[in-house]
């Protein structure tokens, strides 16, 4: 039996097996070497871990359902850098999990927002984000300034981080609590987008 060209494409189960084989070799040709490359899988200078306050407000950021409009990753076109400032890099990211990547722009992105406007325009952006754009489709989020954090919940959060290989000291998990006490559900958001993309500054 002749293996040719035509033999296989006669015989679906191995075209697609065939098929299968080569993808998965490509694949792994591709994204085996990035776990071995220090610019995807170290720091950047001066990166810390989320702080309580701010990995808290990670999380209500996935359960609002906010990076469905917003993503958090500038692509190295000249479009995006001249609007948003410098590309994102993997560096940035080593301690996210799950990590925000993507491209989608409904609403504008994230990733450099830290620091580009105050906390007060975070909180009235959030309670009614027509008070400060006008032209905005996003919905309101008023409950998050009312809802209250729950202290205990952030320490299962942070040794799970731990776990994953995240440098959080033993000290810096029993003092956590501590940090969210008082504080809500809008303070922890504004603290998260208030962090994002300040490692890399070359906005123009």
């Amino acid at each position: 039996m002749k293996f040719t060209h035509e033999w296989i494409e006669k015989n679906p189960w191995l075209l697609i097996g065939l098929v299968l084989l080569v993808i998965s070799f490509g694949g792994l040709v591709e994204i085996v070497p990035l776990f071995f490359q220090k610019s995807t899988t170290e720091p950047v200078a001066g990166l810390k871990p989320y702080s309580p306050l701010r990995l808290a407000g990670r999380d209500i950021y996935i359960r609002e359902g906010c990076y469905n409009c917003h993503s958090q990753m500038i692509r190295p076109f000249r479009a995006e850098t001249e609007r948003y400032g410098h590309y994102s890099v993997a560096g940035e990211f080593v301690y996210d999990h799950p990590f925000q990547w993507g491209s989608k722009r409904t609403g504008p992105d994230l990733a450099r927002v830290g620091g580009r406007y105050s906390d007060e325009w975070h909180r009235t952006h959030l309670d009614n984000p027509r008070d400060v754009v006008p032209e905005s489709n996003m919905p309101g989020y008023p409950w998050l300034a009312q809802n209250k954090l729950v202290p205990a919940e952030i320490l299962p959060k942070m040794r799970a981080m731990q776990t994953i290989g995240v440098p959080y000291s033993d000290a810096e998990v029993a003092a956590a609590p501590g940090e969210l006490a008082g504080k809500t559900e809008q303070d922890a958001l504004v603290a998260y987008l208030q962090g994002l993309g300040t490692q890399i500054k070359t906005r123009n």
